[in-house]
């Protein structure tokens, strides 16, 4: 089985001091590839260094995270801009807004994502975008700035059935985690079940989400990623190693990767 991680935070504590360990895991299990995500500037540019460093198996994406919106000014999004143009950056993102938690201040959340979407407009890369618990503004603010039927991809995705439609309506798509490997995480399984073959992608979104059947584990690594894979591959009846191909061809196409 070969695959990609479309979405990992190996900049974190618990990986950041490991990453040759967190490397030697991945190929021990058949994870060729993982993109790391930067979620403010320091973090975006450590990311990018570790993609340097280890170009035939790390990419980078970089923008803010909506908790970090309060924090961010003109300097800052003027720096990221400039880090977007670094060749080892295939997705802008994460970004986006969360009501679940308003660790930032909504207005400040609508007012970075707005500034990050307009600098991000004449851009190719695809966006990896942040939404929680605020689903119809963050559409919204998409369409209003011309994402409608570009390439988008809405990260560790835990919604409805409609939620996943609204998204689809909009040429955009969604991305699993180990929650759905979950055992009360049925609604989340029959939309991952009937998703378009063509477009299914995973991510570990590690440290976090550690799939069954090894949950318990901390932190999550791309490694892991092989059991939510496995997983759905069992759900939709499709045999492994044909299941972990699409992945991987998915992946490749949406983020335009070379490996």
């Amino acid at each position: 089985m070969s695959l990609i991680d479309s979405h990992a935070h190996l900049t974190m504590p618990g990986l950041k001091d490991r990453t040759e360990e967190v490397l030697r895991n991945c190929t021990d299990a058949g994870v060729d590839h993982a993109i790391t995500i930067g979620i403010d500037l320091a973090d975006a540019r450590a990311a990018v260094g570790l993609a340097e460093l280890y170009p035939k198996q790390l990419s980078a994406a970089a923008a803010f995270h909506p908790h970090e919106a309060e924090k961010v000014d003109d300097d800052a999004l003027s720096g990221m801009a400039e880090l977007w143009a670094h060749p080892r950056i295939v997705g802008l993102g994460e970004m986006g807004l969360d009501y679940h938690y308003d660790f930032a201040d909504r207005s400040a959340q609508h007012r970075v994502f707005s500034r990050l979407l307009e600098l991000a407009e004449p851009r190719p890369e695809p966006l990896i975008i942040h939404s929680r618990e605020a689903l119809a503004d963050t559409i919204e603010l998409l369409c209003d700035h011309g994402f409608r039927d570009r390439p988008v991809v809405f990260h560790c995705f835990t919604g409805t059935a409609e939620e996943a439609a609204r998204v689809a309506e909009h040429g955009w798509r969604i991305s699993f985690t180990g929650v759905v490997t979950f055992k009360k995480s049925q609604w989340l399984q029959e939309i991952a079940r009937a998703y378009p073959a063509d477009q299914i992608m995973i991510e570990s979104d590690s440290p976090y989400l550690s799939p069954e059947p090894v949950r318990s584990r901390r932190p999550n690594e791309p490694a892991l990623i092989v059991h939510t894979a496995r997983f759905l591959a069992d759900l939709r009846g499709e045999p492994p190693a044909d299941f972990a191909a699409r992945l991987t061809r998915n992946t490749i196409e949406f983020f335009g990767l070379s490996t």
